[in-house]
């Protein structure tokens, strides 16, 4: 009997291992990525920014909720937030909680499609058999029909009452001490809720520094906010990739951006011009899929600095 079955129970073991470690710690191992940028005009101070993500509250995550709440110990300058804070529709105040240390400083915000419908129980291996497909976050999805929707106005209503500039289809200004930033964000091209013509035409020439905000990086949002000459996008969503292989990395994006740009700082090359893209691997994950492996929560603390020559 031992011949026979060793190797299957020795493989059942080790798969329930790596479950209990990705959903019982590196689901709740929160990290800090910390980022320098060279995009600022020469002369101005540099910037932080916080770039928080992805955050996917659920009632209960107490660790998480704290974790959030600690990062205002860095005060930023900048907060951006590039969605999918819920999923859990009970769950709105317990992210407020989270998010109020940080609602004191200046933010700007866009939705992902978990702000505004609630999570649906599905089988993690169709984002595999999409991909081989051929079907695969080519354009994104059309939006969720007999889904229930979460509270995202509330969530709206507490974001804007701090003073967090709202991106939907959207331009904003913020006036720091450093110097004056524009904004320039979209809704969430993953369920089609964008709308590029509503903000096209560039950055603002008389702001200090322009940005682009977006929750999930597709290419045809990518390549219209680089066309334009934006010299950073920031984007979510991709969750880093979620479940990896060890020294190989992200299997799927979720979306149509190649697997070696799924988080972190990369560039972006369209119509001649190139942008810095910064995809947060986010700090949360579907409340039916509460697993990490290879790819730790985070947020990221960008440090922008002066530009060197051309971006």
């Amino acid at each position: 009997m031992r011949a026979r079955y060793g190797i299957p129970l020795g493989i059942g073991a080790a798969a329930l291992a790596g479950l209990g470690y990705a959903a019982g710690f590196e689901a709740r191992s929160f990290r800090l990525r910390r980022i320098t940028v060279p995009v600022l005009p020469p002369g101005m101070p540099a910037l932080r920014v916080l770039h928080v993500s992805d955050i996917h509250m659920v009632c209960g995550q107490n660790k998480k909720r704290r974790w959030l709440q600690s990062l205002a110990g860095l005060r930023p300058d900048l907060v951006i937030n590039t969605g999918d804070n819920l999923s859990d529709p009970d769950a709105v105040p317990e992210l407020l909680d989270a998010l109020d240390p940080l609602m004191e400083f200046p933010g700007a915000y866009v939705f992902g499609s978990n702000d505004y419908y609630a999570p649906r129980l599905r089988n993690p291996a169709r984002y595999l058999l999409e991909k081989v497909s051929g079907r695969h976050g080519l354009n994104g999805n059309p939006a969720p029909s007999g889904v229930p929707r979460n509270p995202w106005w509330e969530v709206q209503e507490a974001f804007d009452d701090a003073g967090w500039s709202n991106l939907t289809n959207a331009r904003a200004r913020v006036k720091l001490p450093l110097g004056e930033i524009a904004l320039t964000g979209l809704d969430d091209p993953h369920i089609k809720r964008d709308r590029y013509r509503k903000v096209a035409g560039g950055p603002e020439r008389d702001a200090d520094l322009s940005l682009a905000v977006v929750h999930a990086p597709y290419l045809r949002v990518l390549d219209a906010f680089t066309a334009d000459g934006y010299p950073l996008i920031l984007a979510g969503h991709t969750h880093g990739g979620q479940l990896c292989v060890p020294f190989r990395g992200a299997l799927v994006t979720n979306c149509d951006l190649d697997t070696d740009r799924v988080k972190g700082l990369s560039a972006h090359e369209h119509g001649g011009n190139r942008s810095y893209l910064h995809v947060s691997a986010g700090c949360g994950t579907n409340r039916y899929t509460p697993v990490r492996f290879a790819c730790p929560p985070e947020a990221t603390l960008l440090t922008l600095v002066e530009r060197r020559g051309t971006a």
